[in-house]
């Protein structure tokens, strides 16, 4: 199609000749009726994937094993712990930056309905009362120069009378009424429009995405923090277990002490492990309570609100022995960070395109029928009525650089775009990567520490046995309680590592928001509405 420039061109070569006018007019009908759009088209990315995780890397037995089958959307349920549930459960509308993301779809939305207006005509009504009082003397003046001018015309009698008549000549105050109907509507030659409402779709998309990103890191975070608050239970009570262990053992010293059989280090040193006990118990006690605060905090409670709740020790969830984590093609459709790049990709190249069809010509068909009078009550009659309709068309032709600088900078954004889309591919499969390795080699280190734990029983078994006989000193039970203080305490954490592996194993694949979102396809929504014309567009 030639440009509009082109034909404004050789209709000023050509003069004002019927023949130009009607090759000027011929040409913007061919061009009205040729709509299309320019700049580039979105074609969704080819993403790589593999065809299997790598599960088998540093091979060995393990007890929980990763498997194919199709994870379940609310994953947290395979720890079986009711509380975990219900957390999570309510997590998905008490959470504030879930609520915070929400707020910003909505706006989103609003932004993609009022792209979507201007696909359609705009209406609008109007009425004005004016009581205007023009010059006088101008209309003199007027009449004056009509006289002198037009004397030979008149002839001299004629021309003498009208030049009598003139200081006479007054204008009256005037009121004018007028109401009526205005209609406007851009004809979308080369697409702007249309690439408008594609880029705000994807923005919507992206929106969505978002806050489906944002559900899932907290989804995980609540999981990782109670799973964390069970841990440091259960370390709580394996303290307070050997506390009271060493304090037992503290009586047996005394009572030794009293028959003269060992001297006061023996008390001292019991003194001193217990005293070193009872302070781990203060310090676990202080974490146990600051962690509570970081899951009422996800709820958007205020702290103590949950330690009814969560004060009763329910012990660490154990982990299935079989975990369904899908098969990686399915990763992109799962991950919302992945579907937010693409998106975002995807108002990129449609911005492009709307700014390269800034260059083009606008053509608006405005229109407007009401009636007119000066006087209120003739303003209901037929004769009074007044109308216009007709194109207009702008044509950009200086703009000092800004078009084309707008044009260069959506296109460097459109790159910088696909170089954020590929890196947040290979961000994704580096976190699976990440976490598979992570929830395997785990459970290896905790088998290790459960070896160290029951030998390190044994070990403070033998040295009280000894004790109690006098066959060894203190000092060697002291350092067996310690050992197997130690060993318990890692052994715990281990275990806590494990389950909140496997959360971060799920928080990496991308699941929890299918389920737990009410609306879970707001934004297709939204677009279906404006698209087939049922959303209010005032």
């Amino acid at each position: 199609m030639p440009p509009f420039s082109l034909i404004w061109s050789h209709a000023l070569n050509t003069g004002r000749s019927p023949r130009a006018l009607m090759l000027c007019g011929a040409s913007i009908a061919i061009a009205l009726t040729l709509p299309g759009c320019v700049g580039p088209k979105y074609h969704k990315p080819d993403l790589w994937s593999p065809t299997q995780y790598d599960m088998h890397r540093r091979s060995g037995d393990v007890a929980s094993q990763t498997t194919r089958d199709a994870p379940d959307p609310s994953w947290w349920k395979i720890f079986n712990d009711p509380v975990l549930t219900s957390l999570e459960t309510r997590l998905a509308t008490q959470n504030l930056d879930i609520q915070r993301a929400t707020a910003q779809l909505a706006q989103s939305r609003a932004q993609l309905m009022m792209a979507g207006a201007e696909r359609f005509p705009g209406l609008s009504a109007s009425g004005s009362y004016a009581r205007s009082q023009y010059s006088t003397k101008a209309l003199q003046r007027i009449l004056s120069g009509v006289a002198k001018d037009n004397s030979a015309a008149l002839g001299a009698q004629r021309a003498t009378l009208l030049d009598q008549s003139v200081g006479g000549a007054t204008i009256p105050l005037l009121n004018q009424w007028k109401y009526s109907i205005d209609a406007t509507y851009e004809i979308d030659l080369w697409g702007r429009v249309a690439r408008q409402y594609e880029a705000a779709k994807a923005d919507l998309q992206a929106t969505n995405e978002e806050r489906r990103g944002i559900l899932i890191a907290q989804q995980a975070d609540m999981a990782n923090n109670y799973l964390t608050l069970r841990g440091l239970q259960e370390q709580l009570r394996i303290t307070r277990a050997n506390r009271d262990t060493q304090s037992r053992t503290l009586s047996l010293a005394r009572e030794r002490q009293k028959s003269g059989l060992v001297t006061a280090l023996d008390v001292t040193s019991a003194e001193s492990q217990l005293d070193s006990t009872t302070a781990q118990i203060a310090q676990l006690e202080q974490r146990i309570d600051q962690q509570i605060n970081a899951i009422s905090l996800l709820l958007g409670s205020p702290p103590g609100t949950l330690n009814e709740e969560l004060t009763r020790s329910a012990g660490i969830p154990v982990v299935p022995p079989r975990v369904p984590i899908g098969v990686p093609s399915e990763l992109a459709r799962r991950r919302p960070d992945i579907r937010q790049a693409e998106a975002q990709l995807h108002a990129a190249v449609a911005n492009v395109a709307e700014a390269e069809a800034e260059f083009y010509p606008k053509v608006t068909i405005s229109a407007d029928f009401g009636f007119q009078s000066l006087s209120f009550r003739d303003l209901g009659f037929w004769n009074a009525r007044a109308w216009n309709v007709g194109p207009s068309i702008s044509l950009p032709i200086f703009q000092g650089g800004r078009l084309r600088g707008q044009l260069m900078l959506n296109r460097y954004a459109q790159k910088a775009a696909a170089i954020t889309y590929r890196q947040t591919v290979l961000g994704a499969w580096r976190d699976v990567d990440n976490a598979l390795i992570a929830y395997r080699d785990e459970q290896k280190r905790r088998d290790g520490l459960q070896a160290a734990v029951d030998a390190a029983q044994r070990a403070l078994h033998l040295s009280q046995d000894q004790y109690r006989s006098g066959l060894t000193t203190y000092l060697n039970v002291l350092a067996a309680q310690r050992d197997l203080l130690s060993a318990q305490l890692q052994l715990t954490d281990s275990t806590t590592s494990i389950a909140s592996n496997l959360a971060r194993l799920y928080n990496a694949l991308g699941g929890g928001w299918e389920q737990q979102l009410p609306d879970s396809h707001p934004a297709e929504s939204t677009v279906r509405q404006i698209g087939d014309g049922s959303a209010h567009h005032a």
